[in-house]
């Protein structure tokens, strides 16, 4: 096993792991423990590049920070990347010795299940290090974290309906939902229950498939998800769909979903912002699935109230962020910065 310290000025410490005998390489990217140790998941992709991969774990990191202080939590911002196709790639060895990389970080980084990860993946890794949350059991296994992120993104977009369009009901309104993942299904399912209209995309053709079957969805190609009309868009894919090409294509009031640094730029927020598209900032759309890892790593005893509570104050942070954008007549994404950074502010002071 090869751990490498990686130069990165605006993170606290970012390491790159190698073991050949096993088939890993992948980062470890830690932006801030300023509130608490590192929390973040790992996700396994196949990128291009490696430096595609530690630019990703470096975005994500920060977003970690952001998204953890947005729901008022003791944690830090952290995030881990592996390179390799999970549906190849992945193996019992390869993910005991990602273990091992996040026991060498004494605690300053806990992990949990994202993109290309199971709570069965967890358990793997969970053999190597006590630094890990997402288990399927134990004392306080929070398991699969994907249903209670697609609440937290339900919240956000009956909140975000609210001020673009005056209702909080979703029924009658139409929703492009793009990825169709553990998230993804669970949201379209509650939009579905609403009374919503789906529009639907994924690279699993199959996957749309089911979910044009299961809820009456209407399926576009993948690339035609940001030109079709609706009411909101919900991204619940990559991070970067939101930029100079794909905003001025869209056809939709509002944009509320559960990927992670959904805009490319920050000043592609202000482009939203100009033609009138309001944007709920995705680290307080997606808070739902942090929550509850934390409460695996705070060893919350009554979790299901304390998961309802957390929901319920990321809701009201949500409401609360669109009413003073509205008031300022500034983009969301500005306002929820603003209140992230003097949080941290006053966490330091």
């Amino acid at each position: 096993m090869e751990i490498t310290i990686v130069d990165a000025p605006e993170h606290e410490r970012v390491v790159e792991f190698k073991d050949n005998a096993v088939g890993l390489l992948g980062y470890i990217a830690i932006h801030s423990t300023q509130r608490g140790p590192a929390a973040g998941g790992v996700r396994m992709r196949p990128y291009g590049h490696p430096v595609e991969a530690l630019n990703d774990a470096l975005r994500l990191a920060r977003g970690m920070t952001f998204k953890n202080a947005a729901a008022d939590l003791p944690l830090g911002g952290g995030k881990a990347v592996i390179i390799g196709d999970p549906k190849v790639d992945k193996s019992p060895e390869l993910l005991q010795a990602f273990g091992q990389v996040v026991q060498s970080l004494s605690g300053q980084y806990w992990t949990a299940e994202d993109m290309g990860m199971t709570p069965a993946d967890m358990a793997h890794i969970g053999s190597a290090t006590g630094f890990v949350a997402g288990l399927a059991e134990g004392a306080f296994a929070s398991g699969d974290p994907s249903p209670i992120t697609a609440r937290g993104i339900f919240n956000a977009i009956r909140v975000t309906a609210m001020h673009r369009f005056g209702q909080a009901s979703l029924n009658g309104l139409t929703v492009s939902v793009q990825g169709l993942g553990h998230v993804g299904e669970h949201l379209c399912r509650l939009l579905h229950d609403a009374g919503a209209q789906l529009i639907v995309t994924d690279i699993d053709t199959l996957q749309s498939a089911r979910m044009a079957e299961l809820f009456s969805a209407q399926v576009v190609a993948p690339d035609a998800i940001y030109s079709v009309k609706a009411d909101i868009f919900a991204p619940c894919a990559i991070g970067g769909i939101l930029n100079e090409t794909s905003i001025p294509t869209l056809q939709v009031g509002a944009v509320a979903g559960g990927a992670n640094n959904q805009l490319a730029r920050s000043c592609d927020a202000q482009a939203l912002h100009q033609r009138g598209i309001l944007y709920a900032p995705d680290f307080v759309a997606n808070g739902g699935g942090i929550v509850n890892v934390a409460t695996e790593i705070l060893r919350v005893a009554e979790r299901e109230a304390w998961v309802d509570g957390r929901l319920q104050a990321l809701e009201q942070t949500m409401d609360r962020i669109l009413m003073r954008a509205k008031v300022e007549a500034v983009s969301p994404h500005e306002v929820a910065e603003t209140i992230v950074h003097e949080m941290l502010r006053l966490q330091a002071a």
